[in-house]
């Protein structure tokens, strides 16, 4: 370091310490990015500043790492501790000579080549000033965009004053020099390829942080309106309405106005400053997986869509936020035209909503102004959000995807965009969904209540402490690749006006896909897995230890039979978890000389079977396995696997599970061994028996899937009982008798009587060659199926069903 950065690292030290609010980016680099702090480290920064290098600095120290100023020794030489590939601007004048870092590059790789053992890790870092990207239309010298330049010092003194709170230090993966001399040598082309790839890296970077300039609403409209698809769309409606042109574009403008989002990144700063405080009033924190992988893809070019599933109105908050707080730019939201009501409406548009109706039928220059409008966003490169399921779950499951807006995002791809497209599925999770109450209610028969201002106030007056929430990211789906490998033919329809007729059956399968993938990502914690067990459980009541063992039961389950490598476990055992969960005040505990005694009561007992719900997928084959071991003894291997793949595709349908049946045998294996391993079963004689010391956490794991076999027994013997029967009379007969099976044994799930998921079922069977598509059934793989399911069940729920078919 020369005399003059000494002087000036003393000189602006402690101003900058004072004006620098730094936020690192991951949070934890050392775990999230794989970086050894035992192996040397040089930092590659794009700017030669000192104060990016006083920050790298302060923020090093928070994180563990060496900073850019600790010494450095390799070989017996002092190298730097950092590289920059250029220089500020000078106030006055031409530009100084470039700063040595081919020189530095190269002084590295001499050292790799003459030490073999050596592996320095080079770290680019790249420091945002605010990331705010300017609008359309708007000078580019302002300063909305200035901190994303590479200002002078006078400027670069403005910008840490002013924009020093909102400072972003963002940690790349690190490149290994040893890799790098190893494959291409260490000559002076090398030292030249790194700093080209440096350059690209940075340029990248910034672009995936501030996205591209924000749409001016005025010129947005204007390019609308010039478009060709809608000027002939106005015509028609003209024509057909009897109305004038100018009176057809007027209509035509007026949707715009009621679509078009109107993104503020003032807004969105504010709303991080508010969702941040909002956060730790209802939250005790943040759990955020996956990210990562987001960022890079966004790195490189790509077009991001992301799919999140949804369960509250919380959810577009939470998503926006943690995308901005993840150093990505806030996606374009479509949402529902019931949110776009005073004042949040308005909040929302800025906040990067555009407003869509429940349904285009009957409109079509509503229809075209939409589309054309999601095309644009496309084409700008804005990342975009939308609710694959259409509505906010009621249950706690997904739902069966809507794949409306799927179309549209791969109609949108096929005019030829220039960079591929990838969706991005997002689990979201709360220990505590504040709309859930509502969700009991609508399910009763209560009325879905109108969004309206006073609505927001009553959420906000019910503000307390929710325990955690989860952004789970799952594995994107670039739909580039995809139709690469299910629709080769595709490209041959690029720029092609009418759809063509793979479109339909390929969108379906992309929805489904998209929905395993959420369910993928599914984030378990100690409220869902008490949910699991009270629920399992006669009357909802275990005594602490049998909750806590049950609690093990499980974590070890998913631990030693990983379910995906996308869902996330939590860190903490079964008794902290448990802790955790009885904090949110949901359970009734009571106490005697022999301990606690955990109970649910009516109410929370089905409220509860929303948070279940979040989870009972990853559980769905363990507790199938379970249970016919828990219901026929001595079964062997053989026939365990032969029931499991004959009831398997309903649960996959219904539960969007993500193994294929060819996969189903070694995943049994797996789990007949961990259930043996955990003394939960025995194997003896060909056999596998119920390990009677521990029959209550077998009986607790086989329980968790009996209502849903219950719904499969009723339309089964239904069709045997009448084979004849219509499609839709089966399924308002099936729907008539859970609701009877209900009442008689006390199955309050609301699930269990949602119509919906008689008509998955039904439509399953079809698909699976059960029924033709005439409804004709085929009765000898019904009596099967019947015959494998119907011994799972109770007695007493045999009787009321059988009963019920007389």
């Amino acid at each position: 370091m020369s005399l003059g950065q000494r002087i000036s690292r003393a000189i602006l030290q402690w101003p900058v310490s004072g004006l620098v609010n730094h936020k690192s980016l991951p949070e934890n680099p050392i775990a999230e990015l794989d970086l050894d702090p035992a192996r040397p480290i040089v930092y590659a920064l794009k700017t030669s500043s000192i104060t990016d290098l006083l920050t790298l600095q302060q923020c090093c120290e928070d994180l563990d790492l060496p900073g850019p100023f600790t010494p450095l020794t390799l070989g017996g030489e002092t190298v730097p501790r950092y590289v920059c590939l250029d220089r500020p601007p000078p106030l006055f004048g031409a530009r100084s000579k470039p700063l040595p870092f081919l020189q530095e590059f190269q002084q590295l790789l001499d050292l790799h080549k003459r030490d073999a053992g050596l592996d320095v890790q080079i770290v680019p870092i790249t420091l945002f000033w605010g990331r705010a990207p300017g609008r359309e239309g708007e000078e580019a010298s302002g300063w909305n965009i200035i901190s994303s330049l590479a200002p002078n010092r006078l400027k670069k003194a403005l910008i840490v004053i002013l924009k020093g709170r909102e400072n972003l230090v963002r940690f790349s993966p690190p490149l290994s020099l040893r890799q790098m001399a190893d494959k291409h040598g260490t000559d002076q082309a090398i030292a030249h390829k790194l700093a080209r790839v440096a350059r690209i890296h940075f340029s990248r970077q910034q672009l995936a942080a501030t996205g591209p300039k924000l749409p001016n609403r005025t010129l947005l409209f204007r390019q609308l309106l010039d478009s060709g698809v809608i000027q002939q769309a106005i015509e028609e409606e003209a024509e057909r309405d009897n109305i004038s042109l100018d009176k057809a574009q007027k209509r035509a403008h007026d949707y715009m106005d009621e679509i078009a989002s109107d993104f503020s990144y003032r807004l969105i700063r504010l709303g991080e400053s508010f969702l941040g405080w909002l956060w730790n009033k209802l939250y005790r924190g943040l759990s955020v997986n996956g990210a990562e992988k987001v960022r890079q893809l966004a790195q490189e070019g790509h077009e991001i869509v992301y799919v999140p599933c949804h369960r509250s109105h919380m959810d577009y908050l939470l998503l926006s936020y943690v995308i901005y707080h993840q150093g990505m730019v806030p996606p374009h939201i479509a949402a529902g035209i019931n949110l776009n009501f005073w004042p949040a409406g308005p909040l929302f548009r800025r906040g990067g909503a555009f407003f869509i109706r429940r349904t285009f039928k009957g409109n079509p220059l509503y229809s075209t102004v939409f589309r054309e409008y999601l095309n644009l966003l496309f084409a700008k490169g804005y990342s975009v959000e939308f609710f694959t399921e259409g509505g906010r779950s009621r249950t706690g499951r997904l739902l069966p995807p809507k794949t409306g807006m799927l179309a549209m995002t791969l109609q949108a791809m096929m005019r030829g965009l220039d960079r591929p497209v990838t969706l991005v599925p997002v689990y979201l999770g709360y220990e505590h969904v504040m709309e859930v109450n509502t969700y009991h209610n609508e399910l009763k028969g209560s009325r879905k209540e109108k969004e309206s201002f006073l609505q927001v106030l009553g959420i906000l007056r019910k503000l307390r402490n929710y325990g955690r929430g989860f952004v789970n990211f799952g594995e994107p789906l670039t739909l580039n690749g995809y139709l690469n490998e299910h629709v080769p033919e595709w490209r041959a329809d690029i720029g092609r006006d009418e759809r063509p007729d793979w479109m339909a059956p390929t969108v379906t399968r992309l929805a489904e896909l998209l929905m395993t993938r959420i369910n993928d990502a599914a984030a378990v914690n100690g409220l869902t897995l008490s949910a699991l067990a009270l629920l399992a459980a006669e009357r909802h009541a275990l005594t602490r230890d049998e909750l806590q063992a049950q609690l093990n039961t499980y974590l070890d389950l998913l631990k030693q039979v990983p379910y995906s490598e996308h869902n996330t476990l939590p860190e903490a055992g079964a008794k902290d978890l448990l802790d955790q969960a009885m904090e949110l005040n949901k359970f009734q505990v009571s106490e005697d000389k022999l301990g606690q005694i955990i109970s649910l009561d009516r109410y929370q007992a089905i409220l509860l079977t929303y948070y279940r719900n979040n989870i009972l997928h990853l559980f769905a084959l363990p507790s199938l396995v379970a249970a016919l071991i828990e219901r026929c003894e001595g079964i062997s291997r053989n026939e365990i696997v032969a029931r499991c793949i004959d009831i398997y595709p309903l649960l996959k349908t219904e539960l969007f599970l993500r193994y294929e049946e060819d996969e189903l045998p070694s995943l049994i294996d797996a789990l007949l061994a961990e259930l043996q391993r955990q003394q939960l079963i025995e194997s003896r004689d060909g056999g596998h028996w119920v390990n009677l010391g521990n029959q209550m956490r077998l009986l607790l794991l086989a329980e968790s899937i009996q209502e849903t076999l219950q719904r499969y027994a009723i339309v089964l013997t239904r069709m045997l009982a009448q084979p004849r029967i219509e499609a839709e009379q089966l399924e308002a007969d099936g729907l008539m008798m859970a609701e009877r099976l209900g009442t008689l044994h006390g199955i309050n799930a609301p699930e269990f009587f949602d119509q919906k998921l008689f008509s998955t079922l039904i439509h399953t069977l079809r698909s699976e060659g059960y029924l033709d598509s005439g409804s004709k059934p085929d009765l000898g793989r019904f009596q099967a199926l019947a015959d494998n399911i119907l011994p799972l069940l109770s007695n007493k729920i045999r009787r009321t069903i059988r009963a019920g078919n007389q």
